[in-house]
């Protein structure tokens, strides 16, 4: 660990934000009042969809954006109305934002030489951060010369050059091809675990979010709609909307009414055993949905509509009561591409959610 490591995680700061609200007019809410910790040296991604939010969290926080109410805390001091230099912050953008006319050295330093810092020690300091992003061969080059992840590693640069306590990544990888995106992820979380910043990563990717993650903040309109564990929320989505975001294929949902022994579909057929009455939505990922099995739960009979051969796997798209379901079927299984099968839905996998609000219905399947 070098003196830069050391530094910035030694400056790690945790984030408050209490009542913080964005509004441009009294009809646009972009944000209504939101209050989360995010703890320092902790990786957190915030992820939704386009619109919900997320870019204008991240800019209140970086004081890109004002905030309309509300404070924001970093390390235990109010910053809602400090400039931006005056935060401890550091952001990378989605177009990298590279001086062009700039070598790589001098893009990674600029931040150093504007603040007074003498030469000898921007020599030192911008070399560390160009070893530690594997662009030591690359500082007499002018931005155009670098590929897509070369620019995304000097925007990096550039960013904890300043030693910041917390880093701000506004969607980096989304201008980066698929391949490349995968090996961005990986530095990453390599440089993560090595200088421990408290980082903000903002995301529509769910992939991202499940790899990079130590907790996810879910935002649905602004609101937050889970912020957990990437496994927490994959296996107990708080909601309908959480539920069909993560995963791919997402979860199934279907509607279902209770007669107070058990949960019928829009065909009748019984779905699960649960002491219920009225209606609600139930849910189960595709991977956990049994192809005519003897498994304890209650079988269905579906009609197979589609098949996607993914190579190591297959999804089947198949009507049952009116809706469509996906099912994940095992490496190497042989399923039909026609035909009803029988599915089965194990009670341990199942997820209970309210018909009206979307939200969980924790243990519903409990005694089941």
């Amino acid at each position: 660990m070098n003196a830069i490591d050391m530094a910035i995680r030694a400056a790690a700061a945790n984030i408050k934000l209490t009542g913080v609200t964005k509004a441009y007019d009294a009809q646009t809410v972009v944000i209504p009042p939101l209050d989360v910790e995010l703890r320092a040296g902790e990786f957190t991604v915030v992820l939704g969809p386009s619109g919900c939010g997320k870019s204008t969290l991240l800019q209140m926080i970086a004081g890109l954006e004002r905030v309309s109410a509300g404070q924001i805390a970093i390390g235990g001091r109010e910053v809602q109305d400090l400039e931006p230099k005056h935060r401890g912050c550091a952001m990378v953008f989605q177009n990298y934002a590279l001086y062009p006319h700039m070598s790589v050295f001098d893009n990674i330093a600029y931040s150093l030489k504007i603040s007074g810092m003498a030469k000898a020690e921007r020599i030192d300091r911008v070399g560390a951060v160009a070893k530690m992003l594997g662009l030591s061969d690359y500082l007499a080059r002018k931005p155009a010369q670098l590929s897509g992840g070369q620019r995304q590693r000097v925007a990096i640069g550039r960013a904890i050059v300043r030693e910041p306590g917390v880093l701000l990544f506004d969607e980096p990888l989304s201008n980066l091809d698929a391949q490349l995106r995968h090996d961005m992820r990986v530095e990453l979380a390599e440089l993560h675990r090595r200088i421990g910043a408290t980082t903000v990563f903002v995301t529509h990717d769910q992939v991202e979010a499940m790899t990079l993650a130590d907790r996810i903040l879910i935002l649905n309109k602004g609101r937050i709609e889970q912020f957990d564990t990437p496994k927490a929320i994959y296996h107990h989505p708080a909601s309908v909307f959480v539920a069909k975001f993560i995963g791919a294929p997402p979860m199934n949902i279907l509607p279902v009414t209770g007669d107070g022994t058990v949960l019928r579909l829009a065909d009748g057929q019984v779905a699960a055993q649960a002491p219920l009455t009225g209606s609600y939505q139930l849910g189960i990922r595709p991977e956990d949905i049994l192809l005519d099995s003897k498994a304890d739960g209650r079988a269905v009979t579906a009609a197979l509509r589609f098949r996607e051969d993914l190579g190591s796997h297959a999804i089947l798209a198949a009507e049952l009561g009116g809706s469509v379901v996906r099912i994940a079927t095992p490496f190497g299984a042989e399923v039909l591409d026609r035909g009803e099968p029988s599915l089965t839905f194990p009670a341990s996998r199942l997820h209970l959610f309210d018909a009206e609000s979307g939200r969980a219905i924790p243990g519903a399947f409990a005694a089941h």
